[in-house]
């Protein structure tokens, strides 16, 4: 298990990728799916299908999920839906990851991989929707932290911690945005009156891939993940709702009708001089670490690639567009390399002109969508993409008109036998649920069935999701004594964590020199 500096319990990943000998499965002779912990004498799990063992699954380190038999099963009760057919998962030809990078990253906008799921790319985009996962396993929600608002680990152990360390990228950086704007059920604060930070929160990180990993990959991967928002929605309503010009905020864009929610625009834009982790914005640091791990690399291929959920997707839309707006991501050859946003669960972002000017600029946006999730489905509940193009053309200049960006990927929670088909909103819009959806996803009209053999349980980590049949207790990731420890003397206290560091020395001087000025 990974245990934080405050004792903090992270069973979610050591013990699902290092299974007991004891917990391997046994078949009844009513062929229905067991394990027995015989450390304790009772089932531990039971997955009430029919199986047809297909072969025990190896640890998938390219998911950093693992280790259940490969079961392609049919469900028990009446269900629409099913697995996939042996020859989906197992019967495809070979393919490498380097050969077919830029078709992943959106070169021809997916065309292909979507439907039916290409096995490769679905196990790529379970790959980012996890770093983008990473951000709320480390986040310290507790109001009744001294910490809370902040990163439980430092960047150099931020991967180990979260189970993450053969992943094969680095964290080179932690994002901050000031807490002062008027986002309060995103932005969280202690309620304690010594704090780590009064005024900042962190909302992200950026990574890169090694060596080793570069060589799997085809090329140097640059990654942005955002954090969003994981239990509750009422952040949606908190949004101003009306457009503004997405120059007004000194973003070099040439249209003045090219419109963000203000909301976002004073997430990624605002800063408070008075404190050190976020007297730059959130803008600034992100443009300003992208184009440093540019220039030390210069001579190889590069991508960049930002991922994020909820709120996190729409900051990972509004900075995808600024690098390329910007042109952060054009080389001192003239080489521009891709940007691509892996988006879940994201809302509508700009108008109608923002998208025109994503797709000229090349900008790469795949949204992963539940089509009961209320998150995508605003803000424009009332004048959006869906509507007839002579209404949202005569709607173009009203502050509310939006629409969304990029290539859709629209799964079914309804479609899983795993999940309850009438869970709330808070579960249809939640994270795991999206990766668990991902994973069973074959192809419009194509019957469910787990592909890499990702435990289902995580989907209930953070919410009550999953059917009771199987045995998963709900919100089950918790702090153990809620981070409190003994010290010397026996006494229970919050220990102090390590001082995160803010923001480099030379931090003004590199906005200089990639012409980012001061705003």
């Amino acid at each position: 298990m990974a245990i934080s500096q405050s004792s903090t319990i992270l069973p979610f990943k050591s013990y699902l990728h290092n299974p007991p000998l004891q917990c391997l499965p046994l078949f009844t002779q009513k062929s229905r799916l067991h394990f027995f912990d015989n450390q304790v004498g009772r089932p531990a799990h039971m997955h009430l299908v029919k199986p047809q063992l297909s072969y025990l699954h190896k640890l998938d380190r390219t998911t950093k999920s693992l280790t259940t038999p490969h079961v392609l099963s049919k469900p028990i009760t009446d269900l629409k839906t099913d697995t996939a057919t042996p020859t989906e998962h197992d019967i495809h030809e070979p393919s490498r990851l380097s050969d077919r990078w830029r078709d992943f990253h959106g070169e021809n906008d997916w065309a292909g991989l979507l439907d039916p799921m290409d096995p490769l790319f679905r196990s790529e985009l379970i790959r980012y929707g996890e770093m983008a996962q990473a951000c709320y396993d480390a986040f310290d929600f507790d109001p009744f932290s001294k910490y809370c608002g902040s990163c439980r680990f430092t960047p150099r152990e931020f991967l180990a911690r979260l189970g993450m360390d053969s992943s094969g990228y680095e964290v080179t950086r932690y994002l901050y945005a000031t807490a002062d704007i008027n986002l309060p059920n995103f932005l969280k604060r202690s309620r304690w009156p010594q704090v780590w930070s009064k005024n900042a929160n962190w909302i992200g990180y950026v990574d890169v891939s090694n060596d080793e990993k570069s060589r799997v990959l085809g090329r140097r991967d640059i990654t942005v993940a955002w954090r969003g928002t994981v239990t509750r929605l009422e952040w949606v309503a908190d949004l101003m709702d009306f457009l503004r010009p997405i120059s007004a905020d000194k973003i070099p864009c040439p249209d003045p009708t090219i419109k963000v929610e203000s909301g976002f625009l004073d997430l990624y834009t605002d800063k408070n001089d008075e404190c050190s982790f976020c007297k730059y914005s959130a803008r600034e640091q992100v443009l300003t670490e992208v184009k440093r791990l540019m220039e030390m690399y210069p001579d190889e291929e590069m991508s960049v690639t930002i991922t994020g959920h909820s709120l996190g997707s729409a900051l990972a839309i509004v900075s995808g567009y600024d690098i390329v707006e910007t042109g952060i991501n054009v080389m001192d050859d003239s080489r521009v390399v891709p940007v691509c946003v892996y988006s879940f669960s994201g809302p509508r972002v700009g108008n109608v002109r923002f998208k025109e000017r994503v797709e000229m600029l090349g900008l790469k946006v795949l949204r992963v969508v539940n089509v009961h999730d209320v998150v995508p489905k605003s803000p424009g509940c009332f004048f959006n993409e869906g509507m007839p193009r002579v209404v949202m053309k005569a709607a173009a200049g009203l502050p509310w008109c939006y629409s969304h960006v990029g290539v859709e990927l629209a799964l079914d929670h309804k479609s899983s036998p795993f999940l309850k088909p009438d869970a709330d909103a808070v579960c249809a819009h939640n994270l795991e649920a999206h990766l668990h959806l991902l994973d069973g996803y074959h192809g419009k009209g194509l019957r469910f069935g787990l592909s890499s053999g990702r435990d289902h349980a995580l989907v209930n980590k953070g919410c009550d999701f999953l059917k009771d049949d199987y045995l998963v207790p709900p919100n089950w990731r918790q702090d153990e004594n809620k981070g409190m420890v003994r010290d010397e003397d026996g006494r229970w206290i919050q220990p102090e964590r390590p001082k995160l560091d803010d923001h480099p020395d030379d931090m003004y001087l590199q906005l200089s020199q990639f012409g980012l000025g001061m705003n």
